[in-house]
């Protein structure tokens, strides 16, 4: 959509807080040579834009952003054929600035895109083939912008889905049913006994109690009105049975009926283990971890004889529309959702499901309803990022190569239905597995003999997607493995890593971020350097994200050193430096992408040292922060970020792969300070002490 003044473009991704709106303004402006403030973009309107899937996989810029980039330039195209009849010319002879386009010889004055569309209507066709601007004539993409988005937040505009507020609204707030956190099993949606309305019909403000199924909820004039009736309303609720131990998440996994998919298999494993001099097996559990999103979800619903209006933080506005659809019976035409700022949470948590809730409640009293979750029902009711196992077979050869590559791996996940749909009956809790367990599940490492397996498992608990899925996990195995097998060689790791590497490309990062940190070449845990209690350790790791079902493919490289030391006593670790290293091709935006590095580390940081999903009775005991404890300001280590300058090859998803390195590049440094291998994050779960 193009005028005098500005053009406005559309993408069906959204903003997550990693500054895709403003990349893909840089991308619109180019191709159009257009001021980059001109150019507006709607991000993820259920109406407006393209259903583009959901926002995962750091795919908005490496997949989403092509065709974006293709209509800027037929648009170009376009105009400049209007433009050749315009000053009866031929086209070559024209050329796009500014928002006009002027003929070379400069004798006439140029005309702008507005005039050239003026008084009609333009439909055009996606053409099969466009011409696109080269990368040598970029004069946006390829250089640091500052975000759009910054400005309305740090002057306080209305930007986040909690401060919107809209005229004759309510408050709503949710009950949930005693089976926290799970959404498959037979009491899914048939627990309810009893709701005693008079328990709350002397309250002030409240304006109803609505319930469907299992959904229980209370709408009343005020906030905290809302909160003190769902506090006080009695509900009868049925002895919840069969949920699963989770005490031991190791053999919980385990236990798991399986489905086996082999994803690769090369040479003749069996006989190269059979003959290693020096056997090794391992295996590594990952923990369930939270979002642990700031702002407790939160959205508001206008559901009224027009249609369905939901504000909502969602990821995936498309994917909620229509569950709003299936919820309510309506037509997915007259439902639009606008997506709003929230905190970030980088995969799915509660926020479609506080939309299904508002909906339902704003449905029972014919006006708007805001809903807000509170802090413990965020924390126990999202869907979490699954916990892992992974057990590598494997060994050494006498002359120090890797023997061959046996790597099974368990990721308990399902689509995490919207919970409203479960809750009234809408849906079934059908578990059925979501083969998730596939993400960088092939080492980057040259294995002649390698079997690579994902046994597909139901879920343990209600879990999904957060940021790096089973990539991250599988990298923490992979990483940890080569650097174990790097010691017995009695080599150097990084060395051992760049022997091995299959990916020249890789190879170049891996070197550059060595030399960038100043790696001294040395066999791990060789006489380490000590203070008192205090020992100081260096670790490598590398990884490539890989998304989608396998084989998938390859988002951005990206390499990790880590410096520390670790109290042997206490078992308190200290990161002292991070030296992160990235090859994500073109850059669009170079700031956004070091904002983004910047935003990996620090959640990384935390996701290893720190955060872990507890449970008893097989319910999460997990509820506020003080039973989930992150990463604190003062514990923020110095960051250095090397981006690798490749304008010449295409972008890759940045959002994702920064993540990956960091827990093995801690645990490896970990080894190399204590002797050590910790398996199981957070890192180290116990003081040295114990072991």
């Amino acid at each position: 959509m193009l005028s005098d003044s500005h053009i406005v473009a559309f993408n069906g991704h959204v903003d997550l807080g990693t500054g895709i709106r403003t990349a893909l303004a840089q991308i619109v402006a180019e191709e159009l040579s257009v001021a980059f403030d001109s150019v507006t973009m709607v991000l993820g309107n259920s109406v407006e834009a393209p259903n583009q899937g959901p926002t995962i996989a750091s795919a908005s810029i490496q997949i989403t952003a092509e065709p974006l980039r293709r209509a800027a330039a037929q648009a170009r195209e376009y105009l400049l054929t209007l433009a050749a009849k315009h000053f009866d010319t031929e086209r070559s002879l024209l050329s796009c600035q500014n928002g006009a386009i002027a003929p070379s010889d400069n004798n006439r004055s140029s005309v702008s895109f507005g005039e050239l569309l003026l008084g009609t209507r333009h439909a055009l066709k996606l053409a099969d083939e466009v011409p696109l601007k080269p990368v040598s004539h970029y004069t946006l993409v390829g250089q640091s912008t500052s975000r759009v988005d910054i400005p309305a937040k740090a002057t306080g505009q209305l930007t986040f889905i909690h401060d919107l507020r809209l005229p004759d609204m309510l408050h709503g707030r949710v009950i949930r049913p005693p089976y926290v956190g799970h959404d498959s099993g037979d009491f899914i949606g048939n627990s309810l006994i009893a709701v005693d309305e008079s328990s709350v019909a002397h309250l002030p403000g409240v304006v109803s109690v609505v319930v469907v199924g299992d959904f229980v909820g209370v709408v009343a004039e005020r906030e905290e009105q809302a909160a003190a009736a769902a506090k006080q309303l009695k509900i009868q609720w049925r002895p919840i049975e069969g949920l699963p131990q989770l005490d031991n998440i190791e053999q919980a996994l385990l236990d798991l009926p399986s489905k086996q998919r082999i994803l690769l298999e090369e040479g003749d494993l069996d006989s190269a283990l059979a003959a290693a001099d020096q056997p090794l097996n391992r295996h590594y559990v990952w923990p369930f971890q939270l979002h642990g999103s700031i702002g407790p979800s939160c959205a508001v619903a206008d559901a009224n004889e027009d249609g369905l209006q939901v504000w909502s933080g969602t990821q995936n506005p498309h994917s909620l529309r229509a569950d709003l659809a299936r919820l309510t019976g309506l037509d997915e035409g007259v439902i639009t959702i606008t997506r709003m700022e929230t905190s970030g949470c980088y995969g799915r948590n509660c926020a479609d499901d506080v939309g299904a809730d508002a909906v339902l409640l704003s449905q029972a009293v014919g006006r708007p309803v805001r809903v807000q979750l509170t802090r413990e029902q965020e924390h126990t009711w999202e869907p979490k990022g699954a916990a892992q196992y992974m057990a590598i077979q494997g060994g050494l050869n006498a002359d120090g190569s890797p023997a061959g590559y046996r790597f099974n791996t368990r990721y308990p996940s399902n689509s995490a239905p919207t919970l409203a749909l479960l809750l009234t009956g809408a849906a079934s809790p059908i578990d059925i597995p979501f083969e998730m367990g596939d993400r960088t599940s092939v080492p980057p490492y040259r294995y002649p003999h390698r079997q690579i397996v994902c046994d597909d498992v139901p879920t343990l608990v209600r879990a999904s997607w957060l940021r790096g899925v089973s990539a991250l996990p599988s990298t923490f195995a992979h990483e940890s493995y080569i650097d174990e097998l790097a010691y017995l060689a009695g080599e150097d790791p990084v060395a051992y890593r760049l022997r091995y590497l299959t990916d020249n490309r890789a190879c170049e990062l891996v070197k550059a971020l060595a030399e960038r940190a100043n790696w001294k070449s040395g066999i791990a845990n060789t006489n380490p350097r000590s203070d008192g209690e205090w020992r100081y350790g260096r670790g490598f790791a590398y990884a490539q994200y890989v998304h989608s079902k396998f084989p998938g493919f390859g988002a951005a490289l990206a390499a990790w050193v880590i410096e520390l030391k670790v109290n042997v006593a206490s078992g308190r670790v200290v990161v002292e430096n991070v030296y992160v290293g990235q090859d994500a091709g073109l850059m669009v935006n170079p700031a956004g992408v070091r904002h983004q590095v910047h935003g990996n580390v620090i959640q990384m940081l935390s996701r290893t040292l720190k955060e872990r999903v507890t449970f008893e009775e097989g319910l999460p005991t997990s509820r506020e922060w003080g039973g989930y404890p992150i990463l604190r300001f003062s514990e923020l280590p110095p960051i250095d970020v090397m981006l690798l300058d490749r304008p010449e090859l295409p972008p890759l998803g940045v959002g994702e792969s920064a993540s990956l390195p960091g827990a093995p590049a801690i645990a490896n440094a970990l080894f190399d300070a204590t002797g050590v291998r910790f398996t199981h994050p957070p890192l180290p779960l116990t003081p040295f002490a114990t072991h």
